[in-house]
């Protein structure tokens, strides 16, 4: 049986030998299968790579919007919780309004145009006026008897001994200096180690570490009202512990979310922040500065 080759001729440039190979067919076939089998592998790996970086290159962009929508949903968590803090402040101030000077009930338009006159009240309406006025008057009967009893239990000292540095209310970013926010309380400057005091008596119902707040202590004065003392370097009471007017509760700091050591100060009626300017009896030598920054900026 015949075989037929390839014949490779192979000359020596000195000695001019020739030299020649023969290849069979087979081997030939052999090696240009193997070589388009080599390319389909490396074309195959070659794709399936593209393939992998363009779904890296997805998934690192979902990434990145996922993050970014994380972003923006923590900052308007921020804005709402912002939100209904004011709005719980501007209630629970109307309802103050409306017990201390019986002004509460339905606006349905003038009289001339309604034709009904004088609006009556209904059983419902009147219930709720009468259990408001029942609730002002049981408070009062007990701060009465707090009173009588050596106890105060509203807040009316001032924490620390120092200068007001931030307002009730909306303001500036104090880090990013853009936006608002909604500033729960009243920053008061201090150097740190200056003793903080409880401004009511009560109940010291947290003491430690809570987020921006840094060190804080909240003291709870009864009837929903509770006072907080945030960023304190170091705590002087422990959850549980009763606490009298003036009593030290904390030392000023610099922790959590800060810029400067000062003491953030909050009154809380009813879990809603209040402006605690009104609940601050201001020295003579700060009741100038202090009134024309303040008076304005709260509820």
């Amino acid at each position: 049986m015949k075989k037929e080759y390839f014949v490779v001729v192979l000359a020596h440039s000195l000695h001019g030998r020739l030299r020649r190979i023969q290849i069979p067919h087979q081997a030939v076939y052999a090696i240009l299968l193997l070589a388009m089998v080599g390319c389909f592998s490396v074309f195959g790996f070659m794709a399936s790579y593209a393939r992998m970086a363009w779904k890296v290159a997805n998934y690192n962009a979902l990434r990145r919007e996922a993050d970014a929508m994380r972003a923006r949903y923590t900052s308007l968590e921020k804005q709402v919780s912002q939100t209904n803090q004011q709005l719980a402040s501007l209630q629970l101030y109307a309802r103050e309004v409306s017990i201390a000077y019986g002004i509460k009930q339905k606006l349905e338009g003038p009289s001339d145009i309604s034709a009904e006159g004088k609006l009556v009240p209904t059983f419902a309406e009147s219930l709720e006026d009468y259990n408001s006025l029942r609730s002002a008057s049981s408070l009062a009967l007990q701060s009465r008897y707090a009173v009588r009893m050596g106890m105060v239990d509203t807040p009316s000292l001032w924490p620390v001994e120092g200068r007001l540095m931030g307002a009730f209310g909306r303001r500036t970013d104090p880090f990013s200096g853009e936006g608002t926010e909604f500033h729960t309380g009243v920053d008061i400057s201090a150097s740190t180690g200056t003793p903080v005091h409880a401004t009511a008596d009560g109940i010291v119902v947290s003491a430690g570490w809570s987020g921006g707040y840094g060190r804080l202590v909240i003291v709870d004065h009864g009837g929903g009202t509770q006072t907080y003392y945030a960023h304190l370097s170091r705590l002087s009471v422990q959850a549980g512990e009763e606490v009298r007017r003036g009593e030290q509760v904390g030392l000023v700091g610099s922790t959590g979310r800060v810029t400067a050591p000062h003491l953030h100060y909050e009154v809380r009626i009813g879990g809603a922040p209040v402006n605690p300017y009104r609940y601050l009896k201001t020295p003579v030598s700060q009741q100038a500065s202090a009134r024309s920054d303040f008076l304005l900026s709260g509820f």
